[in-house]
């Protein structure tokens, strides 16, 4: 992605539910604001909820997944990672309760998307300027007293660390153990740990990576299974087909 665009939330999802449900991480910033209904988020490596006037920040190469209630809500503005605007580079939920910050953020959204669906003359300039002002508009919510995050339990700390190791490897890369290793404790306290603070075990996590990569290309791409099963790093086409059968219900052909 090199422009920076505007989705609904549907338009976001594409339809297609796994597309945000599953564990998975962007190579492009997203903002996405809720303005309606009440979802679940996985960021940062802790699971919570969602509602009205939430501002999810979610960097590039963030492990997030949203699950999204039936009336849920709300817009995203995706932002190419190279970016030079002064974003936030840490993962955060804010619940925006103040109404000026509230028309705030819902304005600088509204612009955004007036200069993308008009496309005026010099509107990538109008639109990173938007960005500059959106970035700023964080930064201060992020330095409000009412957004000072507590400092996290270890378990939620290992949790945290684990989400941002898993993003720096292939989706079919590391093992649970490996990841374990890699952060100097054992697979058992890693599994606890990450399970308490996400509901799922890491090694879920990981599957849920795998499954969400091998779906994007097989929905996007012309790639035979046998060339996205060498990409994603399976052994054969024949794993990755088995795979895809286990944790998907279809086998690669079918979810085309």
């Amino acid at each position: 992605m090199t422009e920076i665009q505007t989705q609904t939330l549907a338009q976001l999802s594409a339809g297609q539910d796994w597309r945000l449900t599953l564990a998975h991480d962007c190579d492009h910033h997203l903002l996405i604001w809720i303005t309606r209904g009440q979802g679940r988020l996985l960021l940062d490596g802790q699971r919570r909820g969602i509602s009205p006037h939430n501002a999810l920040w979610i960097p590039a190469r963030s492990l997030f997944a949203l699950e999204l209630g039936y009336q849920c809500l709300g817009h995203a503005v995706l932002i190419p990672k190279d970016s030079d605007e002064s974003l936030p580079e840490t993962p955060r939920q804010l619940r925006i309760r103040d109404g000026a910050a509230q028309s705030e953020i819902a304005t600088l959204i509204e612009q955004i998307q007036r200069e993308v669906q008009q496309a005026r003359p010099l509107h990538q300039d109008a639109l990173k300027a938007q960005v500059a002002l959106m970035s700023v508009w964080l930064r201060r919510q992020i330095m409000a007293e009412a957004h000072t995050a507590p400092r996290p339990k270890a378990g939620d700390r290992l949790s945290a660390r684990f989400c941002a190791l898993v993003t720096q490897g292939a989706p079919k890369g590391t093992s649970m153990a490996e990841h374990a290793a890699a952060l100097g404790v054992t697979p058992t306290h890693l599994t606890r740990a990450v399970k308490a603070a996400t509901g799922k075990s890491a090694a879920d996590l990981l599957t849920e990576r795998s499954c969400h990569a091998a779906r994007r290309l097989l929905a996007e791409t012309n790639h035979t299974a046998a060339e996205i099963a060498a990409t994603l790093g399976f052994g054969s086409a024949a794993y990755f087909t088995r795979f895809m059968q286990q944790h998907s219900g279809l086998p690669p052909s079918k979810l085309r």
